[in-house]
């Protein structure tokens, strides 16, 4: 038994140096993104950066949007890209993260989608909606519907809104908190749903061709290029923000969000 302790902590040690060298390789930077359209984005960031710059992005998939800042935290990770400032800041001041933002991405458009209906002037009293369930993005999704006209929000909590602020509610819409994966897969279920980019395009829905109302170009919610504190300065990172601004980065964006990705940086 003893031996066995022995062999995994030494396992464990070398992993340890493992993740370390990997961390300080100046060619390297691995990079963790949310499975989807904004993966296959940055396949085409890695191509350029191979080839214009001879730096290695080692890609890292996650599925749920509360583990690739853990990731970047604890250090299986270089650098991640898929969150905007307020869910970057709602995690920095829940779980004391030292990451900081270094470059702005794309404004995916969060926006609001139904099945049911085609225009929101048919939606009826008690109609279902769901939303996002994580902070940032539920608040985020509550902005939209307000900007809709389809409730008023008591806006004191600044960019962290509850349905709990909503102050006017004149079709008495029943509000749904889910995980925001899910929300695709409910919308044959309620009668709206708001949904992020990403997660609406795995199911092929677009902002400029499905949707009923939709975020702009003047949204604050640009995707961001996030890293550890102490990595701010890294030179390295540098090449990989040049490969996300370029042209082929641009073109492969517009296909792949069919024109409704809006290049933040400009």
């Amino acid at each position: 038994m003893l031996k066995k302790i022995l062999y995994f902590l030494l396992i464990g040690s070398l992993l340890g140096v493992g993740a370390c060298h990997q961390r300080e390789n100046p060619h390297q930077i691995r990079l963790g993104t949310i499975s989807g359209p904004e993966t296959a984005l940055m396949q085409v960031a890695q191509q350029v950066a191979q080839r214009d710059y001879a730096l290695k992005i080692k890609i890292i998939e996650f599925s749920d949007y509360s583990l690739p800042n853990r990731a970047l935290n604890d250090g299986s990770l270089d650098a991640n890209l898929f969150q905007h400032q307020t869910f970057l800041s709602d995690d920095i001041h829940n779980r004391g993260y030292p990451l900081v933002a270094i470059a702005k991405e794309f404004i995916y458009p969060m926006a609001i989608y139904s099945v049911k209906i085609q225009h929101l002037n048919e939606l009826k009293p008690h109609a279902s909606v769901a939303i996002p369930n994580d902070p940032s993005n539920e608040a985020r999704a509550l902005l939209l519907l307000s900007q809709a006209g389809l409730v008023t929000l008591d806006t004191h909590k600044g960019t962290l809104m509850t349905p709990a602020d909503i102050r006017r509610n004149p079709k008495q819409l029943d509000i749904n908190e889910l995980d925001a994966a899910q929300l695709p897969r409910v919308l044959a279920d309620v009668d709206l749903a708001v949904i992020n980019a990403n997660y609406a395009a795995l199911a092929h829905l677009y902002p400029q061709q499905n949707a009923l109302f939709s975020e702009d170009r003047n949204s604050i919610y640009a995707n961001l290029l996030v890293v550890n504190a102490s990595d701010k300065n890294n030179p390295k990172f540098i090449n990989l923000i040049k490969a996300i601004h370029s042209p082929e980065v641009l073109a492969a964006a517009d296909k792949l969000f069919h024109g409704s990705a809006i290049p933040a940086w400009k």
